[in-house]
């Protein structure tokens, strides 16, 4: 397997921008992803009750 690496700048606004964005979206899906399991799991509703 090869891995894919990627050289970065130390500091250019643009790039340090467009990364955060990066990183947002992807914080944004998964955090998304894990509360749409958990509303759609029964158990972990009854656990609360």
């Amino acid at each position: 397997m090869v891995a894919t690496r990627f050289d970065i700048e130390k500091f250019d606004s643009v790039t340090n921008y467009n990364l955060w964005q990066t990183l947002s979206a992807i914080q944004l899906y998964l955090v998304n992803r894990v509360l749409q399991e958990v509303l759609m799991d029964k158990i972990s509703s009854t656990l609360w009750k």
